[in-house]
């Protein structure tokens, strides 16, 4: 199958670091140190992760001219972030759309998600249920954020992103979806509290970041490696690696691991903060001008619970 086009929606509020000095004392210098983060988007009034999902549906359209909208025949949105658990985000997407009875699956495997919904859109390409689909990745973190929280109240921005991807080639500037793999590690560590969102509790909580931080580390490293060596992918032969965008220590920790110049790593997570399953979605959109042929893209993902994945794309 093949990524025709991706595109991202930003909020315009920006939040610098200097916010949360004012609020609990936190120095911008410590969190730069910590996360790599100096500002995040946040949402603006009568924004949510339904109507981020539909702007960048929007911008991704008015992108790809070529990939008409009444063709789409699958919708599949991720968050953990809704703005509604019922009238999800892939059904504000579809009624954006005004396209009626095809799937419409929403999902929610943390921070991996993006990969996940790409996995449910290569099943039904496979079952031959669908030919052409839309994925939209948006998080409205600060919807659940406890920004008073020392630990992780500051860690957080929102967006979204959207792919649009069908089973035949459209153009020849689509990249092939070479593999996706994804996996979930719940059995692993304290993966049952290192990260929770209980929305009758109190937001967002991280109070076993260590724990992430180790076991993201592990995962992302580890299922690039394999893509990597199952497709003959020497590292200097990689044009881009795209590491969640979950803390810049992170992606610096997976790149040195997998030996791959620093230079290639996408990071956006300096200016957006943790955008969740959008993050590495968003940062695949700032750079897909620049793609040309014969260049090799991995995504690689990790999300609280624990689960992960990694995606290869071929120019």
């Amino acid at each position: 199958m093949y990524l025709h086009h991706v595109a991202a929606y930003l909020p315009e509020a920006v939040v610098t670091n200097a916010h949360f000095t004012r609020l609990n004392g936190l120095a911008d210098e410590w969190i730069i140190e910590r996360t790599g983060i100096r500002e995040r988007r946040k949402a603006g009034p009568g924004e949510n992760a339904n109507t981020m999902a539909i702007a960048a549906t929007r911008a991704v359209l008015a992108a790809a001219p070529a990939f008409a909208q009444d063709s789409i025949d699958l919708v599949v949105a991720g968050t953990y972030t809704p703005h509604d658990t019922i009238f999800t985000a892939a059904h504000a997407v579809q009624r954006y759309l005004d396209i009626n009875e095809i799937p419409t699956v929403s999902i929610s495997s943390a921070c991996s998600s993006l990969l996940n919904a790409v996995e449910i859109v290569e099943g039904y390409f496979a079952m031959g249920k669908a030919t052409r689909a839309i994925v939209v990745v948006t998080e409205h973190n600060t919807a659940y954020n406890n920004e008073e929280d020392t630990m992780a109240g500051h860690l957080w921005g929102d967006g979204a992103a959207a792919l649009l991807i069908s089973k035949e080639r459209i153009s020849p500037d689509d990249l092939s979806i070479a593999e996706v793999i994804t996996g979930g590690a719940a059995p692993v560590s304290k993966a049952d509290e290192s990260v929770t969102l209980k929305p009758v509790d109190k937001g967002i909580v991280m109070p076993f970041g260590r724990d992430v931080f180790q076991q993201a580390c592990l995962y992302m490293a580890k299922v690039t490696q394999i893509l990597l060596d199952k497709h003959h992918i020497a590292t200097p032969d990689l044009t881009y690696l795209i590491p969640h965008q979950a803390n810049l220590r992170i992606s610096k920790n997976v790149v040195k691991q997998l030996g791959i110049d620093p230079a290639r790593a996408v990071n956006n997570i300096d200016r957006l903060g943790n955008t969740g399953c959008a993050g590495a979605a968003i940062g695949l959109a700032e750079v897909w001008d620049t793609l040309k042929g014969g260049d090799k893209v991995i995504i690689t993902v990790f999300g609280g619970g624990y689960s992960y994945g990694a995606m290869l794309l071929n120019k």
